[in-house]
């Protein structure tokens, strides 16, 4: 009788616990899962959502949103999620990002909303400048419109994704003085910024650098850009008549033009910044303001 007890306890233990276990896989699943088109705003959600949604994210660090085609696997990634999240602006090449999601049936919010966006010179035609999360108070309205739409998903975590938000946007504002206050250390003519492609200009607007050395220019890669002898002369005289001491790459552009350049109007490299991209994980630049952070060493190191 003992043994027939103790085989019964056993059972009933095993039971309650392979029911523990679905209930715990249960609770696993019933998480949201936002998808992010890039790296910076996989990292915005995250902030928000902490442990209580699953982010994913279509482009790797150091890939290209303006030149990227969707695989296969990007559809199958789409198709799990509760909610899709893009820059906009038209920084997803072809509008990647949105087909995706038309495509899987899946709602997608556009963080860049309520951005006033800077205007480029594309070619003689007039576009959106899509980088605008390289300024610190546009990052906060890509959180701000992140956490309005998690909270129409997911009511009850309201206290929990403000929260956080509100402490990532405070982090926000340190970095922001932080920025500043070591852009002091250049000298204002020495705050020119000359990189691989136009991803720098609401930078340059916020923390006081010119960007006409030189102006509306991009590397044969870009979407929109394209490196004639003509504007490579032009290129390289203005960096020439501005003075430049040094000039960058960056993480998601091919680096051979930038150094060519580089030569043959005789400055340095200053170093990699990251633009369209943040690092990979485990290297400085894994979260926005770790990129940001970087960034800023690198570029004070190289003018001041």
């Amino acid at each position: 009788m003992n043994r027939l007890l103790l085989l019964l306890s056993l059972m009933l233990c095993a039971t309650l616990a392979a029911r523990a276990g679905d209930d715990h896989e249960g609770a696993e699943k019933r998480k949201l899962v936002l998808v992010a088109s890039t790296t910076q705003i996989a990292d915005f959600a995250r902030q928000v959502a902490g442990d209580r949604c699953v982010v994913k994210c279509i482009l790797a660090p150091g890939a290209d949103p303006h030149t990227y085609s969707p695989k296969p696997s990007d559809a199958e990634t789409v198709s799990t999620a509760d909610l899709c999240l893009q820059n906009g602006l038209h920084l997803e090449g072809k509008n990647w990002m949105a087909t995706l999601a038309e495509k899987a049936g899946k709602p997608i919010v556009t963080c860049t909303d309520g951005i006033e966006p800077l205007v480029l010179d594309e070619g003689g035609e007039k576009v959106s400048d899509p980088h605008s999360w390289f300024s610190c108070e546009n990052a906060a309205l890509y959180v701000n419109n992140i956490v309005k739409a998690v909270l129409k998903l997911d009511p009850d975590g309201k206290e929990q994704y403000i929260a956080r938000a509100q402490l990532y946007l405070k982090q926000l504002k340190v970095l922001d003085a932080w920025i500043r206050e070591q852009f002091n250390a250049i000298a204002p003519e020495r705050r020119i910024l000359v990189t691989s492609h136009d991803a720098f200009n609401y930078f340059s607007k916020a923390y006081g650098f010119r960007n006409e050395a030189p102006v509306g220019w991009s590397t044969g890669s870009e979407v929109g850009g394209g490196m004639t002898p003509e504007r490579r002369r032009k290129v390289v005289e203005s960096i020439k008549s501005f003075g430049v001491k040094a000039i960058f790459v960056e993480t998601s552009v091919n680096p051979k033009l930038i150094r060519e350049i580089a030569r043959e109007a005789g400055v340095e490299v200053g170093g990699e910044l990251y633009s369209d991209s943040m690092g990979a994980a485990g290297t400085a630049g894994e979260t926005y303001v770790g990129m940001m952070r970087e960034n800023v060493l690198t570029i004070v190191h190289a003018l001041k």
